[in-house]
């Protein structure tokens, strides 16, 4: 694999870095840095949605007549790196990176001209309705159901765990609309209006403190049969189809080799007591990289059948299960290499957010949060014990 780019390629590299110098804000770079979550505040994110969208840029891995910038793997990234360099916000990727690939892929032309052009400018932020009580890691049982009414579907259930669904206008669902003898049968698709009566959203506060999920109640929730995204009872298929883009279209290293950046120069530094010293957080510390590495090869040659017009397939759970297991190795080493100051930094967020000045050394904040939020990566998208069970019956035949 050639890494070396052409001059082409270092033309586009300053380009890109052109437009992040001008459109990213210290307001922007600012929040994104301290948000511990994989997910920006609403506002910060899709301030830069639309940045992107009027460069052409909103949705690099969408197909050009969608509206994607037609780039080469080497392209792609690029722009990844040196967003993940400069600190740039996430995405609403529940719109472009999950629901979006699924409506180009098994959508009507009709929703195909709603949702894609809305999805582009940020106009609509949208949630994911997967998971239920009881039915998280064995998605397939399922009990939230839509029964046919004339031109509607009448829903009723639950969802919980879901991601920003306080501040989504919109969500895609899987909603059983009928049974079969397994499971996965009479499963559908639907995209729903979350202003929709008989929608109740209320807050679950996770381990760090932060609402970032919630569970969805459906009480007699009408929602038109024309929101069902391709056929009846072919919602597990599309439902797959959308998790291999979740766990495999993307950059992950970039952000990871930034994130392991900034751990290093901290433990370099005398607000730690150069714990790089230890023989212990060194030897972490270049492991990690290793892993960074190897996972970034993976990356690339993801890349290179993706813009062939493949989707990731099962490659997308190994890309899922190294993201999540170093994810946790940085955080965890982070923590580590603040030492017994974590919990005192910690309890000092309250009173940074109140005071809005820099009680601790800013570069710390979220050494502990970012910690206490990770341990969820094994778990959401599918557990790390489902991954290897995808790699040992798709790859390896087992």
């Amino acid at each position: 694999m050639d890494l070396s780019f052409n001059a082409e390629e270092r033309a586009f590299q300053d380009e890109v870095r052109g437009f992040i110098a001008r459109n990213l804000t210290e307001e922007m770079k600012r929040a994104t840095a301290l948000t511990p979550s994989v997910f920006s505040d609403p506002d910060i994110g899709t301030a830069w949605q639309r940045a992107l969208h009027r460069q052409g840029w909103a949705a690099p891995g969408w197909p050009v007549e969608y509206g994607g910038p037609a780039w080469t793997p080497a392209q792609r990234w690029i722009f990844e790196t040196e967003c993940a360099r400069a600190g740039v916000p996430n995405v609403n990727v529940m719109g472009v990176k999950m629901v979006g690939p699924v409506i180009i892929g098994f959508g009507s032309p009709e929703q195909k001209n709603f949702y894609l052009p809305r999805i582009l400018s940020g106009e609509d932020y949208w949630c994911q309705g997967y998971s239920e009580p009881g039915s998280g890691s064995d998605l397939s049982s399922l009990k939230t159901r839509a029964v046919r009414d004339g031109d509607d579907y009448i829903i009723n259930g639950t969802k919980i765990w879901t991601t920003h669904a306080h501040h989504a206008n919109r969500m895609f669902a899987l909603v059983r609309t009928g049974d079969g003898p397994r499971q996965q049968d009479g499963i559908s698709f639907i995209l729903i209006d979350m202003k929709t009566p008989g929608i109740t959203t209320r807050p679950i506060l996770t381990i760090g403190g932060d609402h970032e999920v919630n569970q969805v109640f459906f009480d007699d929730v009408r929602v038109p049969v024309a929101n069902r995204v391709g056929e009846e009872g072919k919602g597990w298929t599309y439902g797959k189809y959308l998790l291999e883009f979740e766990r495999g279209s993307g950059i992950a290293s970039a952000k990871l080799r930034e994130g392991l950046r900034a751990i290093t120069d901290l433990a370099e530094s005398d607000l730690t007591g150069r714990a790089i010293d230890s023989p212990d957080i060194a030897t972490r510390i270049s492991e990690v990289e290793v892993d960074i590495d190897a996972l970034e090869m993976t990356e690339l040659r993801v890349l290179s059948a993706l813009q062939t017009g493949q989707n990731p397939g099962a490659v997308s759970s190994i890309l899922k299960l190294r993201n999540s297991e170093i994810r946790q190795a940085v955080t965890r080493l982070g923590v580590d290499v603040i030492g017994h100051d974590a919990l005192a930094v910690e309890s000092m967020r309250p009173l940074y957010r109140l005071n809005h000045e820099p009680a601790i050394p800013e570069e710390m904040l979220t050494m502990v949060p970012e910690y206490l939020n990770g341990r969820a990566y094994t778990i959401f998208g599918g557990t790390s014990e489902i991954q290897r069970d995808i790699i040992a019956k798709m790859m390896l035949g087992i």
